[in-house]
């Protein structure tokens, strides 16, 4: 056996015995460290739980003991954001947002953590998989269908990202340590249906009610499966451009349907409240209360999923933090409410120019650094210079936060690291998604549902904007409103993608003049690149080399 089973299979079996209890808020907050094994963790329900929990962590791991990760990896490729970063930093995120390795070349291994992160997350969910027939299971009032459709759940969506990224992988759905090839993405996309099947069959509709959002959010529910059926569904049959084995386009839309006619979700009001930075105001030290505003909340009404984090996270091993949140703060840069970070992701000033007036969307996602002030600050000018391709626009949705003297408030007291203690939820579907999905699947209430978004986009308070027009939900005007919603919500990317290689290459190909260092820059992305690559990213060559030719490099890089 060589070494690659350690790399993504033992690491799995290490975190579930070691890593297991690494948790989050409400069903996710844990303090227990006890080590137990796999012959000894699986007897009844409550071992179930406990497992469980690891198989959450798992996946908590693919942000919070990341790489480059899915996030940033998403947002780099896209059209709204440059990969930026320090101006003397590594140009990986360069080779990432040009698909194009001369731009680092001996950045050989971008991905290698994640690779292992989700492999391991994998390996959990299989053993807990494995386990099922042995549990002793209640007779009555038994959690067998919710605890294990919750587990298949978080298998699909592991290979879900995976297989967007780097496209034919390693496929286990048992908890073996062996070397296997690729497989085609086919192979893939088959068990991520049927996992999402069995989840939106046996999770019951009301067993993590949203009224109880307070104590069991971040829990995948029977309507978060079947959201993520239909994302599933439209990512492939856009991007290989056939039907699915295992999914339907009636399936698709009946899943999200089933989503709206529940009545458990519904749009906030203001589109601003769904973001912390883009809700609240500069605030003195402890007064949360200010500093978020009107933010709606962690597992409000428009949450259908959403990856929970503490503040808690150390250096030590205890990952439990949002580590990719620290990667979109300006960089060095405190600007209250706004947090620093290291200025990744600058925003593309030519996708800014495509919000309309009086959508409310644009100052509700973006930070306009002139427009508030912030250039005049007296820490700017060094946060200039240090900042490689500055585009006067950053990151809003996701901008870690500060209080009124430049202390991190990722702790309310003030004493939160601000590279490591962010906790921001990742919102990973929003009711406005299944929305639009539910258009764009040919619903009769197509245009109900396309209303919906727009007009909530154009409202301030309670008045609709004279900007806002009404247009047909058409599937170019459905993908454009997604481009508008969704901005930095590592969603736009893909939307592009599955609208064909040669389309997505069009859109991403650009000449667009930056500053780096405080120097004219230009960066320049190449059609032929994303072509090349077909979109796809590069899988680690650590792994490529331990696998002694088993497994292969995606074409273009």
């Amino acid at each position: 056996m060589n070494k690659i089973k350690y790399n993504i299979l033992v690491a799995g079996a290490l975190c579930l015995t070691l890593g297991i209890t690494s948790c989050t808020d409400s069903f996710l907050d844990v303090s227990s460290k006890t080590e137990s094994t796999t012959g000894t963790s699986y007897k009844n329900e409550s071992d179930v739980w406990r497992a469980l929990i690891g198989c959450y962590d798992g996946w908590r791991q693919t942000s919070s003991a990341m790489g480059t990760g899915f996030y940033l990896g998403s947002e780099t490729m896209s059209y709204e954001c440059f990969g930026a970063t320090g101006n003397g930093d590594g140009r990986g995120y360069q080779a990432i947002d040009r698909f194009d390795i001369s731009q680092s070349p001996a950045d050989l291994n971008l991905y290698e953590s994640d690779w292992k992160n989700y492999y391991a997350g994998v390996y959990r969910c299989n053993e807990l998989i494995s386990r099922e027939e042995q549990i002793e299971w209640k007779e009555t009032n038994s959690k067998r269908g919710t605890y294990m459709g919750e587990c298949r759940a978080i298998r699909a969506l592991l290979y879900f990202d995976m297989v967007r990224l780097w496209g034919n992988i390693p496929l286990f759905d048992e908890p073996v340590n062996e070397n296997r090839p690729q497989v085609d993405a086919s192979e893939v996309f088959a068990l991520i249906f049927a996992d999402l099947k069995y989840a939106m069959e046996n999770i019951p509709a009301d067993a993590y009610p949203k009224a109880n959002a307070a104590s069991n959010d971040g829990h995948i529910t029977k309507y978060a499966a079947e959201a993520l059926f239909a994302r599933a569904y439209l990512y492939y049959t856009g991007y290989y451009g056939t039907e699915p084995a295992g999914a339907t386009k009636a399936e698709a839309l009946a899943a999200v349907e089933d989503v709206i006619s529940s009545s458990e979700y519904s749009l906030i009001s203001e589109f601003k409240n769904l973001w912390p930075a883009a809700s609240g105001g500069v605030a003195e030290i402890g007064d949360m209360e200010k500093l978020y505003g009107t933010y709606a909340g962690d597992g409000n009404s428009e949450t259908v999923l959403a990856m929970k984090f503490t503040s808690s996270q150390d250096y030590n091993g205890n990952n439990d933090g949002n580590r990719w949140q620290v990667m979109v703060g300006m960089r060095s840069l405190n600007a209250a409410p706004y947090g620093k970070g290291w200025g990744g992701l600058t925003v593309n000033p030519a996708f800014v120019d495509e919000y309309k007036n009086g959508d409310t969307r644009l100052s509700a996602s973006v930070i306009d650094l002139a427009g508030e002030g912030i250039t005049s600050l007296s820490d700017y000018e060094a946060s200039y210079k240090d900042q490689r391709e500055y585009t006067g626009y950053a990151v809003k949705k996701y901008a870690p936060l500060c209080f009124a003297d430049g202390t991190s408030a990722s702790k309310e007291d003030g004493s939160g690291d601000f590279q490591i203690a962010n906790h921001q939820d990742y919102v990973i579907i929003r009711y406005a998604d299944v929305l639009l999905m539910a258009a764009e699947l040919g619903s009769p209430k197509a245009q109900t549902y396309f209303d919906e978004v727009r007009k909530r986009a154009y409202t301030s308070g309670t008045t609709l904007s004279s900007g806002y027009s009404q247009l047909n939900a058409t599937k170019e005007n459905i993908m454009q409103e997604r481009r508008l919603e969704f901005a930095f919500e590592s969603i736009n990317y893909w939307d592009l993608l599955r609208q064909g290689v040669d389309y997505a290459a069009g859109k991403l190909a650009l000449e667009a003049s930056v500053h780096s260092g405080g120097n004219p820059d230009v960066i320049r992305i190449a059609a032929e690149r994303v072509r090349a690559t077909k979109g796809l990213s590069q899988i680690p060559y650590n792994q490529i080399t331990l696998a002694n030719g088993t497994l292969k490099q995606n074409a273009g890089w």
